[in-house]
């Protein structure tokens, strides 16, 4: 009997510390969201503890032990112990983000003091390569038609007195320094992790000149470049605008906004909202970014890769917006490839190939015009929409599995079946002309073809 009492407690133990021990490694290596974690699944404890105990129960039966199905204090310790380990790296995690974001709360280091920047400008040739690294502090980089750097800006250091914010400011600088073929700028004299001092730097550099930026914390905005740009920027928003070449964006925390490029654009990392408008390139947006998603008029399309979105456009002459559980296409030339689960999808005025796989979200079509290439829709726990001209033609193949399917279009060649199991199939041919076959499977759901009005 003590065997087995200790066997019951070693597989609750077990099941305890690896599931613990889990959350813990994706929350390191993965960035798992633990606060959501707790607020929503902190009776899967109770529930562990549960089916242990009918385990214990049955093993008990057997060895007529009803003793080592109780449930002992020193799980009761383990189970409150660990959702406190849990608690604990949640309340650091908040404390970075409150604490160690780019602004202390206020009162918590004293008063906010600027001094300027004096940095003498340096002559560099037209198409130099520059590097600019910062620490904390906003960086904004914009162009000129003079061959020289120029950097001017604001020292910001938070005291209780002026006098010892002056004396914080007195070595710090910003150094523009040759390195090989190109140039880097960096603040100088600010400590390894004092978070006292933030640099802001607004930076002029030749028009044509190869930037590349890199931030820890603070907003980036560059402007009116001729060359490609490259940004990283580990927590801050990142603004690119007006440039003539390809973009570059690497985030881990912040919002993104790039219009009016003539270049490619890639967008990869994590962050919260991307906005991206103007574009005679292509946009390729790779990672998890949680904000509302936008892009408008990007002439060579779009490939938006996550952990739950597989989309490529080949065009897009509209407007593409993923938020708040739904995802709109709106005038996209072209091809449509979309695999996506948990949104509600809805696609305008497609006039290439569409082919879109989701599942727990419905599928709404609509077609202005006749489509002339074929359409292929599958969804599982939801319904799916298509909305046609009454001119068009088309070969179709629709099947509902538990649910029903309702038409608007009817012809001879067009026949409906439906089984007691609550299936039903629509299968044919609509209109005089050959037209594109149309594909639609859903399950526990409905289909619904309707006519445009």
């Amino acid at each position: 009997m003590a065997r087995s009492r200790q066997r019951s407690s070693g597989i609750f133990t077990g099941l305890v510390l690896i599931t613990v021990g889990a959350l813990l490694l994706l929350h390191n290596y993965s960035n798992l969201d633990l606060e959501e974690i707790l607020r929503r699944w902190w009776p899967l404890a109770l529930i562990f503890l549960g089916l242990v105990k009918l385990y214990d129960r049955t093993v008990a039966g057997r060895s007529d032990d009803p003793g080592s199905a109780r449930i002992t204090g020193g799980e009761i310790l383990l189970v409150v112990g660990m959702l406190v380990l849990l608690s604990c790296v949640v309340a650091v995690d908040y404390g970075k983000r409150v604490i160690g974001g780019d602004k202390f709360p206020p009162g918590l280091s004293g008063d906010a003091f600027p001094f300027d920047l004096d940095v003498v400008p340096k002559t560099v040739p037209a198409n130099a390569r520059i590097t600019i690294r910062g620490g904390r502090g906003d960086i904004t980089v914009r162009s000129t038609d003079t061959p020289e750097i120029r950097v001017s800006g604001k020292k910001n250091v938070h005291a209780w007195r002026e006098d010892d914010a002056q004396r914080r400011a007195g070595p710090v600088s910003v150094e523009i320094v040759q390195n090989g073929d190109g140039f880097e700028i960096h603040p100088t004299g600010v400590g390894a992790g004092d978070s006292r001092i933030a640099v802001d730097m607004d930076i002029q550099v030749p028009k044509k000149a190869s930037v590349t930026v890199r931030n820890e914390k603070g907003d980036i905005t560059v402007s009116d470049m001729a060359t490609p740009v490259s940004v990283t920027s580990a927590s801050g928003d990142v603004e690119i605008r007006d440039t003539a070449s390809d973009v570059t964006i690497e985030m881990h925390k912040g919002d993104v906004k790039v219009t009016d490029t003539k270049g490619d654009i890639k967008i990869s990392g994590k962050g919260g909202q991307v906005d991206v408008a103007s574009a005679t390139g292509s946009f390729t947006l790779d990672g998890e970014f949680y904000g509302p998603i936008r892009a408008d008029k990007v002439a060579k399309g779009l490939r938006f890769i996550s952990q739950r979105t597989d989309l490529t456009l080949t065009s897009l002459t509209g407007h593409m917006e993923a938020s708040s559980g739904n995802l709109e296409i709106v005038d996209a030339p072209g091809d449509i490839a979309l695999r996506t689960n948990r949104y509600s999808v809805t696609i305008e005025n497609a006039t290439g190939k569409v082919k879109v796989d989701n599942r727990d979200g419905d599928v709404t079509l609509r077609f202005s015009s006749p489509p002339k290439a074929d359409i292929e829709v599958t969804n599982t726990n939801a319904s799916i929409s298509l909305t046609l001209p009454e001119s068009a033609s088309f070969n179709i193949l629709s099947d509902c599995h538990s649910c029903d399917i309702e038409s608007e279009f009817s012809s001879d060649t067009l026949k409906k079946t439906s089984v007691e199991s609550g299936d039903s199939h629509l299968e044919g041919k609509y209109g005089a002309a050959r037209g594109p076959k149309i594909t639609v499977k859903t399950s526990y759901g409905a289909i619904s073809i309707k006519k445009t009005s």
